[in-house]
């Protein structure tokens, strides 16, 4: 009738109702947490993009560079590190202006040993003169240093920053901050190994243990350990304040029994994003300040008036998602055949007050967290493949429909 198709006659079966509003319901989660993640972190992008456009003081002069540390969460490979930054932070970044260098890890204790190289660095270069020749093969970053010397590129004279991913990463530097302004300038001496009686295969199992097991670069030796704090010095010429940094939290979790927790956070990764977003805008709007002293839980034995450190209770839920491997006490033997040198994620955090009290950390403003509030990102930035093809449709729809209705003019008009 009138040329309209016979419609059905009745609704589709209960089971087929379920799945399609099962369906329709998780699609329009994903589809909604997708483009207010989208929006969360090009809200945060906005608010910091007026630093690219200020001017700088002269053509040589260098921009601010942040020092961004990651390495792989515990059970999972340096991928996952990686696709976090570049997901939540890269973004922000890159809005800025700013210039950023890597420092990532891909086993427990890479991070901790290269910040307390980095601080040891400094110490070594109050003791010797500018002039005086190397004893040592020149790395990538001396010959860029040497380089811009030569042509008087001025060094940048500013707070920088260090962004730090993650609980795991965030005990490590701690432990390498400790390590490098506390500890000696010349590595402990390596114990020698204790020789194996030789049995008949003893010529094989040599052959065996001369065989090298990776081609990674041994990690370098920890100069101390936590017990020896109480007992070192600090250099006298030691900053009052350390570089500021700022933590970005990076959930992680596996197991098969932790699928509810984690489809929770995958329908809530806006979330995230907001307060990722807020941590590294911090960084860039460079406002910092310091650690802050806690009163005490009353757990592990401690009393009401003792006091807990700032840094101690940062990322800290993030252990709770740990596996449990990593709590798992290695046995003596097999520690001196693993790549790691020291076990730093399944220990608590030993702090020393005169590394701690100079520490700064990234917060936001409350006038810079409102302006941020305010800015209104356009639906064009957000909006997936399918709505912005629509979109240009339509557009181009109404710009043919409008060409249409023109009124041609004619050579007797033009004249």
């Amino acid at each position: 009738m009138l040329g309209i198709p016979n419609l059905p006659s009745k609704l589709p079966s209960r089971n087929w109702m379920i799945f399609w509003a099962v369906t329709t319901t998780i699609t329009g989660a994903i589809i909604y947490d997708k483009r207010e993640k989208k929006r969360t972190t090009a809200r945060w992008a906005h608010a910091v993009e007026h630093l690219a456009k200020e001017p700088l003081p002269n053509g040589l002069a260098q921009v601010r560079k942040l020092t961004i540390y990651l390495s792989s969460p515990p059970g999972n490979g340096l991928r996952v590190a990686q696709d976090h930054y570049t997901e939540y932070v890269k973004p922000i970044l890159a809005a800025s202006g700013l210039d950023w260098e890597f420092v990532q890890g891909r086993r427990e204790g890479d991070v901790r040993a290269v910040v307390a190289e980095r601080a040891r660095k400094i110490r070594r270069d109050w003791e010797t003169s500018e002039d005086a020749p190397l004893d040592h093969e020149p790395t990538k970053d001396e010959i860029v240093e040497a380089h811009r010397k030569r042509n008087g590129i001025p060094e940048y004279e500013g707070v920088r920053g260090e962004v730090i991913i993650g609980r795991h990463t965030w005990k490590e530097y701690v432990r390498g901050l400790h390590e490098g302004w506390l500890g000696p300038l010349t590595p402990p001496s390596k114990p020698e190994p204790v020789p194996e009686p030789q049995t008949d295969g003893g010529e094989e199992k040599k052959a065996e243990e001369e065989t090298p097991k990776s081609t990674r670069p041994p990690q370098p030796r920890p100069h101390n350990t936590t017990n020896d704090y109480l007992t070192e010095s600090l250099p006298l010429l030691t900053p009052s304040e350390f570089t500021p940094v700022v933590l970005i939290p990076e959930p992680h979790i596996l197991g098969f029994l932790s699928t509810p927790k984690r489809l929770v956070r995958f329908f809530n990764r806006r979330k995230l994003a907001d307060d990722i977003g807020r941590e590294v805008a911090a960084a860039c709007l460079l406002a910092y300040r310091d650690f802050k002293e806690l009163p005490a839980t009353g757990s592990d034995g401690a009393t009401a008036d003792q006091m807990q450190y700032e840094q101690e209770k940062e990322l800290e839920w993030e252990e709770r998602d740990w596996i449990k491997t990593v709590w798992k006490e290695d046995d003596p033997k097999a520690a001196m055949d693993t790549e790691v040198t020291e076990k730093i994620l399944a220990r608590p955090m030993v702090l020393d007050q005169r590394v701690v009290s100079r520490m700064r950390r990234f917060e936001l403003q409350p006038e810079d967290e409102t302006r941020a509030k305010e800015i209104k990102v356009p639906e064009e930035e957000v909006e997936g493949w399918t709505k912005g093809k629509l979109r240009q449709l339509f557009r181009w729809g109404a710009s043919q429909f409008k060409s249409e209705k023109r009124v041609p003019v004619t050579d007797s008009e033009e004249e």
